[in-house]
Order: structure tokens, then C-alpha cells, then sequence
């Protein structure tokens, strides 16, 4: 028949292994009297262990343990180096994942709407709901609510966007008098709430008021692409590093940026676009993430042929235009295609600019959470 061990002879056990191990480690260190203590203590408990006596295994087991923390004693502030070793593990390991395996990555714009959206802004008369239901949709909508009025009558003379630890995006208005506080980007308040410089505003009427849902933040997949080749249809994110047309509208000192955009062709595929169709080698593509775009329902507006000012260089910007992509590129399609800027204006994305293809949307919790397709 089993009966199982008693926990404090399973305690004593762990105590007499440590000591053992201590006094092998540390044997060569330890004063003459410590090692004769230890040993002492080791035998004391061997035989109390086979003796099967309760107290005596518990008192001896005791005796040793007190040993041991004489002859190893706890260093200063010990609890404060476990944890903060803890902590930097946990920090190593993050970075490790991010740059191997899996980084988060926020939609900056809505070109990719209504498959993925940027940040949006709506504007009600009503003033913001309570608390309670404001944390609520922020946690499961990414709504961020905005109720700013004005102080008294001033003018709006700038926008400023700010931008802190590359997620958390406000805008400043500024004017005459002051500086007032909106959490969302610049684009989206002109856009959206219609702010802009040389506005009139009144005391106490309503600068913003609305809410500002959040771009969908996503998991982009780093390893796939190291064992095969992005593919038509996927969505994917790239750097724009050595593309022209985007590094020479980014200010300076800003860096390189990340798109995220839709695989219309890879090296050697030939487009056109007759909108609101897209053609990849003289064929309309029969994937669904093609043809849900080209139905013009749900939100979707098909592809369009795009224009631009004169001498303006643009791709496919006519119905007979073709361009053939050059090896080892992709070219890069939004599903919004009417408010996109991608490789027919800024041409086709190198295969060492591809970062990584994008996986789910892991926030918010609503609407368009899980698998990209």
C-alpha cells in the first residue's frame, strides 16, 4: 500500500540537501568551526531522518537550517536585488520576443479601413456620458471621450502635435490666450472635429467635444517571413528606409516609419487598376481579401486610379496604366484605397524593408479583434 511522505519529513529533506551542498560549494571558505557545526548537523539529522521520530527530524532539521543561514547569510537589501533581477529578466525577455518574434504595432492612419482602423473622431452636441460607462468603452472600444470649451473669445493660431512613448498621441490648439489639451491626432482633429487655424471661438461654446476611437493595435508576426516570402493578399508591415518619396516628406530627425499595407504583387507580377477593379496579371485576383474590397459594400470603395498635381509622378494612375514589379520588391495597396498613400505614390517596397506580417488585433476588444485577414 502507498502512503504518502510526510511534508515535514519532505521539509528536512530540502534542508539536509542544501546544507550538503553548501558545505561542498563553500567548504574551502568557511571557518574550521562552521564546517565541524554543519557536519554535526548533517549526521544529527541523517540519523534522526532514519529513526522516523517526528520531533527529533523537526528539532534537528532546525538545528541545521540555523546552521546554514550562519554559514550563508542573506546579502544587504536581498529582496531588492532578487527583484530587480526579476524585473530585468522580464525586460530581456520582452525585447527578446519584440525583436524576434512578435511586436505590437498601432495603425497610425485609416488606410486600411475599414479592415483595420487609425484613429477616428466623431462629433456630438451631448456632453460626454458618466464615468462608469466612459471606462467601460475605453476598455472594450479604445473611446476615448473629449469635452473642451473655451475660456473666452479667442482665435486659433496653430496645431502641434505631441507625441509621447510612440503610442499616446494629443494634439495642442493653440491660441491667442492660450494652449488647451485634445488626446488625438492632429490629422483627426482637423479632419474630423473641423479645427483649424484662424477659427473664431466663443466663451464657453465647445472647442471639442465628441470622442476619438482608437487606432486598432495589433500583434505584427516577425518570424514567418524568415522561412518564406510574403505572399499576395497578406497584410504586412514595412519600414520606409531608402524609399524616396516617404523619407523626403518626414521631417528630420524623425527616423524611419512603419506602414502597414495589403500585398498587391510581388517581383515580376504586372498591375493595373479600372476602378474600381485591380488586375494582377491581366486577371481579377479571386482571393476574398480582393474581391471584398472590389464590392463596394461594407465600407469598401473598390480601388481607384489615383491623381496628382502636375509633373506629380504617380502609379497606375489611369485605367490602361500597367506597371510590372521589379524582383525583390512587393507592392504595397490599402484596402482604403481612396484615402491611401502607398506604392502608387511612393513606388514599390524593397524585401529588406518587410518587417514582419500582421497576425490579430489584440485591442480593442470590439469590432475587429482577432485574426487579420
Amino acid at each position: 500500500m502507498f502512503f504518502p511522505t510526510p511534508r515535514y519529513r519532505k521539509e528536512a529533506k530540502l534542508v539536509l540537501r542544501a546544507a550538503k551542498k553548501l558545505l561542498r560549494y563553500r567548504c574551502d571558505i568557511l571557518p574550521e568551526q562552521q564546517i565541524i557545526a554543519l557536519r554535526e548537523g548533517i549526521t544529527r539529522l541523517q540519523v534522526a531522518l532514519r529513526q522516523q521520530t517526528r520531533d527529533d527530524v523537526e528539532q534537528s532539521a532546525a538545528k541545521l537550517h540555523e546552521l546554514f543561514d550562519k554559514a550563508s547569510p542573506r546579502p544587504p537589501l536581498a529582496g531588492l536585488r532578487e527583484n530587480t533581477e526579476v524585473i530585468l529578466v522580464a525586460l530581456v525577455i520582452a525585447l527578446g520576443v519584440r525583436a524576434y518574434f512578435i511586436q505590437p504595432f498601432k495603425i497610425p492612419t485609416g488606410s486600411m479601413q475599414p479592415t483595420l482602423y487609425g484613429v477616428t473622431g466623431t462629433r456630438t452636441t451631448e456632453p460626454p456620458p458618466s464615468w462608469p460607462v466612459r471606462a467601460a468603452q475605453f476598455l472594450l472600444m479604445g473611446r476615448t471621450y473629449i469635452d473642451v470649451s473655451a475660456d473666452h473669445d479667442d482665435t486659433i493660431i496653430g496645431l502641434r502635435e505631441v507625441n509621447r512613448l510612440h503610442f499616446f498621441t494629443s494634439t495642442e490648439i493653440i491660441t491667442r490666450s492660450r494652449t488647451y489639451s485634445v488626446p488625438a491626432p492632429a490629422d483627426v482633429v482637423r479632419r474630423d472635429f473641423r479645427i483649424h487655424v484662424g477659427k473664431a471661438l466663443r466663451a464657453g461654446e465647445p472647442i471639442v467635444r465628441g470622442y476619438a476611437d482608437s487606432g486598432d493595435q495589433l500583434f505584427v508576426d516577425k518570424i514567418t517571413y524568415n522561412f518564406i516570402r510574403p505572399r499576395v493578399g497578406d497584410v504586412f508591415v514595412f519600414r520606409t528606409t531608402g524609399i524616396a518619396r516617404i523619407e523626403s516628406e518626414i521631417p528630420p530627425g524623425m527616423g524611419s516609419q512603419y506602414y502597414i499595407k495589403r500585398v498587391a504583387g510581388t517581383g515580376g507580377d504586372t498591375l493595373r487598376i479600372a476602378s474600381p477593379k485591380l488586375y494582377i496579371n491581366g486577371e481579377i485576383p479571386d482571393l476574398p481579401v480582393f474581391q471584398r474590397v472590389m464590392s463596394c459594400v461594407n465600407g469598401y470603395a473598390g480601388y481607384s486610379n489615383p491623381s496628382g498635381g502636375p509633373g506629380a509622378h504617380i502609379l497606375l494612375g489611369s485605367p490602361n496604366d500597367e506597371y510590372r514589379v521589379p524582383m525583390g520588391n512587393f507592392f504595397a495597396l490599402g484596402d482604403n484605397s481612396y484615402n491611401s498613400r502607398d506604392s502608387r505614390y511612393f513606388g514599390p517596397v524593397p524585401e529588406e524593408n518587410v518587417t514582419g506580417r500582421g497576425l490579430v488585433v489584440y485591442w480593442p476588444f470590439v469590432g475587429r479583434w482577432g485574426l487579420i485577414h
